[in-house]
């Protein structure tokens, strides 16, 4: 009987952390949204979720470590819970970063509208699949799917190059517009982030499964 209620307390734990990605995936999805459509009422949203999300994280918190000094679980359950309170810390910082590109938003309001030559819908559609995709491997337990996601990181470096030339092209050809490319710069350096993030979290899901630490791994590659 203590075994199951242990389970039990496993699943619940899971099904915690997937509401919160899911609404980690929602903040970014408005954050973008509320950027380019200079929305100040996407703003307040976001701000809302994100307090949402920074509660949800300190409850997942005490969940898990609870279960840690309770049950003393060992191997794969121990690596679990351990890969869990990382991935709380991620979805966390992904909502931070979600929040930095609302402040853009908030900030693009007082000045004058113009078209930036980044597609920022492709990049926070791409970051929010990310993350999305590296949550189902959590939820299915799929090491696989999870180093898919690391892979895809590539993509999202390349447009967030892309958008960073293109934008300081822009501040050099047409210096009036420095601050919108600059704010346009931070947005795409947030969904970058935005996008590591969701690797860390597939790093932690093949720790989970295969217990194979990567994450120096992707430290060393980045050098």
């Amino acid at each position: 009987m203590p075994r199951i209620h242990f389970q039990l307390q496993l699943a619940e734990l899971k099904d915690e952390l997937l509401a919160m990605a899911a609404l980690a995936q929602q903040t970014v999805a408005c954050a973008v949204d509320a950027y380019l459509q200079r929305d100040l009422g996407l703003c307040e949203y976001v701000k809302q979720n994100e307090i949402a999300i920074n509660s949800q994280q300190r409850e997942l918190d005490e969940m898990a470590y609870e279960l840690l000094a309770k049950e003393q679980p060992m191997a794969i359950d121990l690596r679990f819970i351990l890969a869990v309170i990382k991935i709380n810390s991620d979805l966390e910082r992904i909502g931070d970063q979600a929040m930095g590109i609302s402040r853009r938003a908030r900030e693009s309001v007082k000045r004058e509208a113009v078209e930036l030559p980044v597609d920022f819908e492709a990049m926070g559609e791409y970051a929010v699949r990310m993350i999305r995709t590296a949550m189902q491997s959590l939820m299915e337990g799929d090491a696989r799917l999870a180093d898919t996601v690391r892979e895809m990181d590539d993509e999202i470096d390349r447009m967030n190059r892309r958008a960073h030339d293109d934008l300081l092209k822009l501040i050099q050809e047409k210096p009036e517009l420095t601050q919108q490319a600059m704010a346009g710069l931070m947005v795409a350096r947030s969904l970058e982030r935005i996008a590591d993030h969701a690797a860390n979290i597939a790093t932690d899901v093949i720790f989970w499964i295969r217990g194979a630490d990567l994450r120096h791994q992707m430290s060393l590659a980045m050098d």
